[in-house]
């Protein structure tokens, strides 16, 4: 019989000595509430790294991603633009408010948003007499988009933008945080994240007022009155104070974790990039990744045959975790009859890409595995 190795998991998560303290004092002060100190603390913590002025913590990146649009008054029918190569946590809030997700297909510097799609969105949308209420562009596995080049066609057209930054909480584009750039900007600390407060997530702004509201509408909407009041339907959306808890003491490390990402990303190029048909994403000019995921790509036609699913499937048999990229929202059953402007990019992505183990908690030993395991399919 089959001696199975432990498993290796793609992303799993990193705890450090600090989380249990800031927990172990939210359980000594009866603080369990979903609001407290850690809840604040964990916030400006946030503003801190991101450089950021306002932060609210919130229950999941999705839940910060709805409020942002609620905030902006999306409802039925409106269009709003969003970038194809993603996870369906991106699209998935359009749709909650009866809107109509646009999607947008990738450019190859980084994967994500092509700027040149989307102004021929914005032009041919304007044209058939719907202006797009919003952008959301996304920051894939920590590799920031070309963010500068969107804010400025978004500036043109008058759209206000929402970053999708759920991935890449420490990257940055020319030494600014990935998140800051548009009105809004979405995080996620999700387990499988580059840091993590179990679930959770926060939507991080420069105006006061737009996270004030968050936080308002997050806890119910509920008016300052002796009893409970309610002039606007809310959510139960705000982080508790015991998950806070663990996001500050992630945040204490979240430099290090962001290191270590890079550490395991730059230890495959050294030691698979050789392989023919293999790629890696490089950063461009003036981006810095967190490398969340360390992505590469299978050309079948310079491995001799080896393909993405025969490595995928060579290392589950390994007890493995690797994964595809992203399916396009736009070849997703659920969101297939949406307007689409694509290049076949991110198709082509899908088909050819793999997601390799990038925790920062893996090993020389496990990484040796995964390298070995990807060497034995050629």
């Amino acid at each position: 019989m089959k001696n199975i190795a432990a498993k290796v998991w793609l992303s799993s998560p990193h705890m450090g000595s600090e989380e249990f303290n800031y927990v172990k004092e939210a359980f000594d002060t009866n603080w369990i509430a979903p609001l407290g100190p850690n809840v604040n603390g964990f916030e400006q913590d946030l503003q801190s790294f991101t450089g950021a002025k306002h932060a609210a913590a919130l229950s999941s990146g999705t839940a910060a991603l709805h409020l942002a649009l609620i905030m902006l008054g999306v409802g039925p029918g409106d269009e709003i633009i969003c970038q194809s190569f993603t996870f369906s946590a991106s699209a998935n809030p359009i749709v909650y408010l009866g809107a109509v997700p646009i999607f947008i297909d990738s450019e190859p510097d980084t994967w994500n948003m092509s700027p040149e799609l989307l102004e021929q969105a914005i032009k041919d949308r304007i044209a058939k007499g719907k202006k797009p209420k919003a952008i959301i562009p996304v920051h894939l596995y920590g590799m920031p988009c070309q963010i500068e080049r969107i804010i400025a066609i978004a500036a043109v057209y008058d759209i206000p933008v929402i970053e999708d930054a759920a991935e890449a909480l420490g990257s940055t584009c020319n030494g600014k945080a990935a998140g800051t750039f548009g009105l809004m900007g979405v995080l996620s600390f999700n387990g499988n994240k580059i840091i993590t407060t179990s679930g959770g997530g926060a939507l991080i702004s420069d105006s006061g007022k737009l996270i004030e509201k968050a936080r308002f509408l997050s806890t119910q909407a509920r008016d300052p009155a002796p009893h409970y009041q309610h002039s606007e339907i809310g959510y139960n959306y705000r982080m508790s104070n015991v998950c806070a808890g663990i996001g500050r003491g992630q945040m204490q490390v979240l430099a290090q974790r962001v290191k270590q990402r890079r550490g395991v990303y730059a230890y495959y190029v050294k030691h698979i990039s050789h392989l023919p048909g293999i790629t890696f994403l490089p950063e461009p000019e003036r981006l810095f990744s967190n490398r969340w995921l360390t992505t590469i790509t299978v050309d079948k036609t310079k491995t001799g045959g080896v393909d993405r699913e025969a490595i995928r499937l060579s290392l589950e048999e390994e007890n493995i975790e690797s994964r595809p990229l992203w399916k396009p929202m736009h070849l997703q059953p659920v969101f297939e009859a949406y307007p689409s402007y694509v290049n076949g990019l991110s198709e082509k992505l899908f088909n050819d890409g793999l997601c390799l183990p990038s925790g920062s908690n893996l090993t020389e030993f496990d990484l040796e595995r995964v390298v070995d395991h990807i060497k034995a399919c050629f």
